[in-house]
């Protein structure tokens, strides 16, 4: 485990607001925002050494050692900023995404798509092979952004461990959001509203399932970087690329639902050209956030660029 400053820390601190507040939104995945921050693999390593052999570590040589070995500092550090962005942000994002609609996805919009440039630039190799799975990646995010919602909202505590176990995975994969995994499985709303109530033992079982499945994944996607790196970047590139369906500003409903408020919510919505979107595109705002999430990760890749130098 590498020795850090404080200010580094914080800045991994950071790195999980940031992170944190993308997976609240569905349709953006917090593995994208450490992709591109340049704690992805670090965090797939880190989160693989949490197994058996370390457990007899904390058993035979103690905390300390136990500790180091899963890179302890790192995850206290990264796991508070998420804990704080979405313990904070929940609500505000909720309310945003339900009154601002368009400038909220037209911020992210701009991220990922700037995202979609920097994982691309990653490969070192270009060739039939990483462009059909580039596009099989594409096909598969895009059918997925393509899904119904589910209507009905489980209450099973094990259905909720699955959509946890679920959700995590595809957290942690730059392009397909765990929220929005969420949504389809129709548990985004209660576990949305769990966090609004502290509802500990809904939470708790989303946590419990989410620890499950991103132990297992996590090993997989480390072996998979590890072994072909190229191969799953183009992927991931693809995934994002997909995904942006997903988050287009401007949408069209073509059916609603009642919530279990009385309330009218769009149900099942398809992307829309702005010259044709009924009602206010704020078309100037939104272009203008496109581009201010774009600038974001341009930011964020030239100050991973720059800790990497440190």
């Amino acid at each position: 485990m590498q020795q850090r400053k404080f200010s580094q820390y914080l800045i991994i601190s950071l790195k999980g607001i940031a992170m944190g507040a993308a997976d609240v939104v569905p349709g953006v995945s917090g593995g994208t925002i450490a992709f591109i921050s340049g704690i992805y693999e670090e965090l797939l390593s880190s989160i693989s050494s949490i197994n058996i052999t370390n457990l007899k570590l904390l058993k035979n040589q103690g905390v300390k050692a136990a500790w180091k070995a899963i890179n302890g500092n790192f995850f206290v550090a990264l796991l508070s900023g998420i804990f704080i962005s979405i313990i904070s942000l929940a609500k505000l994002i909720s309310w945003l995404l339900e009154n601002k609609a368009i400038m909220v996805w037209s911020f992210f919009f701009g991220l990922v798509l700037a995202s979609v440039l920097h994982v691309g630039k990653q490969l070192t190799k270009w060739n039939i092979t990483t462009i059909i799975l580039l596009i099989i990646g594409a096909f598969f995010a895009y059918f997925i952004t393509t899904l119904q919602p589910a209507i009905s909202e489980s209450s099973s505590l094990l259905f909720y461990f699955f959509a946890g176990s679920l959700a995590i995975c595809a957290m942690i994969l730059p392009g397909i959001s765990g929220s929005f995994i969420l949504v389809l499985l129709g548990a985004y709303k209660p576990v949305l509203d769990a966090i609004h109530n502290r509802d500990i033992q809904l939470l708790g079982v989303v946590a419990f399932g989410a620890v499950v499945g991103i132990l297992s994944f996590s090993k997989v996607l480390r072996w998979l970087f590890n072994h072909h790196k190229d191969y799953t970047l183009a992927v991931l590139t693809g995934f994002m690329l997909g995904s942006l369906n997903k988050i287009w500003p401007w949408k069209e409903t073509i059916t609603w639902r009642i919530n279990s408020h009385g309330v009218k919510i769009p149900f099942n919505e398809q992307s829309v050209s702005p010259f044709s979107y009924e009602g206010d595109a704020q078309l100037v705002m939104a272009i203008i956030l496109l581009i201010s999430g774009f600038l974001v990760i341009m930011l964020l890749e030239k100050l991973a660029n720059t800790s990497k130098k440190m």
